[in-house]
């Protein structure tokens, strides 16, 4: 029997774990999608049972597959979330995900406040609905009874976590990205603390990514599949592990996401800190920093426009590629049309949850392969503006590795080749925060001393055509001169 590690990332639409050989190959995969809930306009829900059940099937899927125990299995997961508990650890109400706008006022008038800037260049975390500091004020203010009941608040990790080992721990990447932790003392924030009106036995004790243990509950561990010498890590964010597992560590490289939502991100030894674009600035260890912005529109603003708009259903790979084929049936610029991607707001640079979608430029020539490019073409953008504030700010890119659902999309990879005007290159799995996750268990287990070790080099890699690059870098412009001219319409 060859050993073998979990990595498993949980993520906003499903979670997805990798058994992964010592030698750092996938040899099987799981994967259990859950629902997101909208019980009011702006208000983004999970059921954590869902999550937890997901968790369950993914793992011991794999165990019974392979035959027989990892020696160890990290967690990764989506970052943002808040989770009020009682005190006999029962959840108040459902996960409250990043995606929720709820607390977007709360949000503006804590970024335009005395304090603003010094909180998020003390935490790191960019002040906007997505925030669970931002959160813990909302339900403070409008779901009193909740919040005074509540003996703990937690995120999606942490409540697994506690169901595991009846205990409650965090890792760094997941609190930092709270609005809650000072990032540099790497302890929790006192001011922070005061505004969301909680005291810091209400959170969870602050981890390594390392940070492991054994399950005891024999009942678990059979349900599971796991031994009892099987190392439960408590790993880190989804952001943090899918930039280790893109291998962007070398200077110039960063690591690109598009997933539902997207994103962008550089690992540093420092924070790297604009509050005016407000990058993200999240710890994976007492050493490192996962730099960057997130957007809210991926794969989430394509899955609209085709259901939505189209009446198209994309259950599956072969329909998204499907779909994605018909950029090639239009041009560069997609003829004139400009696309805002912002149908669930918009996190970085922008920081407006109230920004919405707008098609623009449409006129009688225009047919559904221009709509389609330039619904990727925004998407794309809305990336291409996060990674310009981060060079504004001094950070120098070369490469970018991309990973996520769609980097089987020779199209779409091209596009972004284009409007970069860099190479582009796939290194690797495309659940990225999946695998970097089984590299935390590897390096954990001693099968590897460093990440590196298991580079895999470049599957394939696309270079911008000097053809359409100027073309794009118009579009760029005409893109931000749109939102500039329609924001104050947006409400």
């Amino acid at each position: 029997m060859k050993p073998y590690v979990i990595g498993i990332d949980l993520g906003t639409g499903s979670a997805k774990a990798l058994a992964i050989s010592t030698e750092g190959s996938v040899v099987d995969s799981a994967q259990q999608s859950y629902p997101t809930l909208q019980p009011a306009p702006g208000h983004q829900e999970q059921d954590v049972r869902d999550i937890e059940n997901a968790f369950i099937y993914c793992i011991s899927t794999l165990t019974q597959r392979l035959g027989y125990p990892p020696e160890a299995i990290a967690l990764s997961s989506a970052m943002h979330s808040l989770i009020p508990l009682d005190a006999n650890h029962t959840p108040l109400s459902h996960a409250i995900i990043w995606a929720d706008n709820r607390s977007a006022v709360i949000a503006r008038e804590l970024h335009d406040s005395p304090i603003g800037q010094s909180l998020y260049e003390q935490t790191g975390t960019p002040l906007h609905p997505m925030s669970p500091l931002c959160k813990l004020q909302w339900l403070h203010e409008n779901k009193r009874d909740i919040f005074e009941r509540a003996a703990k608040f937690v995120s999606i990790k942490e409540y697994l976590w506690f169901q595991l080992f009846q205990t409650y721990e965090v890792d760094y990447s997941i609190a930092s990205a709270s609005g809650l932790m000072d990032i540099q003392k790497i302890q929790w924030h006192n001011k922070a603390l005061e505004l969301a009106h909680i005291r810091s036995q209400q959170l969870s004790t602050l981890k390594a990514p390392t940070h492991s243990r054994t399950i005891s509950n024999d009942d678990l561990r059979v349900q599971l599949g796991v031994s009892t010498s099987t190392l439960f890590m408590i790993g880190s964010s989804d952001g943090c592990l899918a930039s280790i597992g893109s291998f962007v560590n070398e200077p110039g490289s960063v690591a690109l996401t598009i997933g539902t939502s997207s994103a962008i991100r550089v690992i540093r030894p420092r924070p790297v800190l604009n509050f005016s674009a407000m990058i993200f600035n999240y710890l994976l260890d007492e050493k490192t920093y996962v730099c960057g912005g997130p957007s809210n529109n991926g794969g989430h603003a394509l899955k609209w426009y085709a259901e939505t708009l189209r009446g198209m259903k994309l259950e599956s790979m072969a329909d998204y590629q499907s779909l994605l084929n018909e950029i090639n049936q239009s041009t560069p610029a997609s003829n004139g049309l400009v696309f805002l991607p912002y149908v669930l707001g918009e996190r970085a640079p922008v920081w407006n949850s109230e920004a919405c979608g707008v098609f623009f430029g449409m006129r009688a020539h225009h047919r559904p392969a221009d709509f389609t490019r330039a619904v990727v073409e925004g998407i794309s953008t809305a990336l291409y503006d996060i990674a310009s504030h981060m060079m504004e700010a001094g950070l120098e890119i070369t490469k970018v590795n991309v990973s996520g659902g769609f980097i089987h999309s020779a199209e779409w990879l091209q596009l972004l080749a284009d409007l970069f005007g860099k190479r582009i290159s796939l290194v690797g799995t495309s659940d990225a925060s999946a695998y970097g996750a089984g590299m935390l268990a590897l390096r954990k287990t001693g099968a590897i001393a460093d990440f590196d070790e298991l580079h895999p080099g470049e599957e394939r890699s696309f270079s911008p055509d000097p053809t359409y690059m100027s073309a794009y870098r118009e579009l760029f412009l005409r893109y931000r001169d749109i939102y500039k001219a329609t924001r104050h319409l947006m409400v």
